[in-house]
């Protein structure tokens, strides 16, 4: 049971370790915040274009089945 509890604890370590070091090198690099910036703003384009999309998407279904009744009642 020791050998499970040391294991686990040296895991638990080398985690918190990776996540100390990550933390350090945004701290230390103007970069890291800048990232986060382009992130942000990159996902904030993706949900308009997302809400753009289904916005206009039933509009667009009926402009088009308008016009595909309008060219099967002419007979074409």
């Amino acid at each position: 049971m020791l050998k499970i509890y040391a294991l686990a604890w040296r895991v638990h370590e080398s985690s918190l370790d990776g996540l100390r070091r990550v933390g350090r090198f945004l701290r230390r690099k103007e970069e890291g915040a800048t990232l986060v910036e382009y992130a942000l703003l990159v996902a904030l384009i993706a949900l308009i274009c997302i809400a753009a999309v289904a916005a206009l998407g039933n509009y667009l279904s009926g402009v088009f089945n308008n016009v595909k009744q309008g060219l099967t009642s002419n007979g074409v």
